[in-house]
C-alpha cells in the first residue's frame, strides 16, 4: 500500500471489519431490516403465555388489539442497548399512545437471572415501564416471530400484520426514531 504504513492498513482493516460484523449483529447500530416479500404483511404470531407469564397485563390476544397499531419491542434487561432505548420508547409511547398506538413488551432472556418474574418488574419499575410485557422465556414468541436481535421493534398494523422492522439502540431525535416516528404515524392514518 502506497502511503500508508502496513501497520496502519492492518489497524483500518480491523476496525471496519469489526464495524461490519457489530453491525451484522445488532450491536450499537439502529436499521430498519427489510421484511422479505413472504414475511412483508404477514399477520403477527398469536401470543402465548398463561397469565403468569404477563406483566401489567392479562394474556393479550390479537383480537382484541384490532384496530390499534402495536409496536413489539423485544428486550431482556441485561441488554445495555435495550435499556438505553427506554427514554425514546416512553416518550413515543407518551406521544402516540393516545392516538392508538399499543407498546408490548416482549421479555427474552439471554442469561438465567432474567428469567425470574421479580427481577423483570423490579427493572420496568426502574425504567419506567408501563406497558403490558409478556415474560417469553422459553423463546416461543422470539421463534414464533423470526427474531434474532436485541432490541428489535416490530410494527404491526391495525389488522394485526406485520409491516416494519427495526433492530438496534434508538434515542429521541435520532434517524430511526424518526423513522418509527413516520410510519407509525402512516400506520395511524390507515382505515
Amino acid at each position: 500500500m502506497t502511503g500508508v504504513p502496513r501497520r496502519a492498513a492492518r489497524g483500518i482493516v480491523v476496525a471496519v471489519l469489526m464495524a461490519a460484523a457489530l453491525q451484522v449483529a445488532g450491536v450499537h447500530a439502529a436499521s430498519v431490516r427489510p421484511l422479505s416479500p413472504a414475511d412483508a404483511a404477514r399477520p403477527a404470531p398469536a401470543f402465548g403465555g398463561a397469565a403468569e407469564d404477563w406483566i401489567g397485563s392479562a394474556p393479550l390476544r390479537w383480537d382484541a388489539l384490532e384496530g390499534k397499531v402495536v409496536l413489539l419491542d423485544f428486550w431482556t434487561f441485561a441488554c445495555f442497548n435495550c435499556f438505553r432505548s427506554f427514554p425514546w420508547l416512553n416518550a413515543l409511547e407518551r406521544a402516540y399512545g393516545p392516538c392508538g398506538l399499543q407498546v408490548i413488551g416482549i421479555h427474552t432472556p439471554e442469561f438465567d437471572f432474567e428469567q425470574r418474574r421479580e427481577n423483570v418488574e423490579a427493572k420496568m419499575a426502574e425504567y419506567g415501564l408501563h406497558h403490558p410485557v409478556m415474560q417469553d422465556n422459553a423463546h416461543r414468541y422470539w421463534n414464533a416471530i423470526g427474531n434474532r436481535y436485541w432490541p428489535a421493534f416490530y410494527l404491526i398494523d391495525k389488522q394485526g400484520r406485520i409491516r416494519a422492522l427495526y433492530v438496534g439502540e434508538t434515542h429521541v431525535g435520532d434517524a430511526q426514531a424518526q423513522a418509527i416516528a413516520r410510519d407509525v404515524e402512516a400506520l395511524l392514518a390507515e382505515p
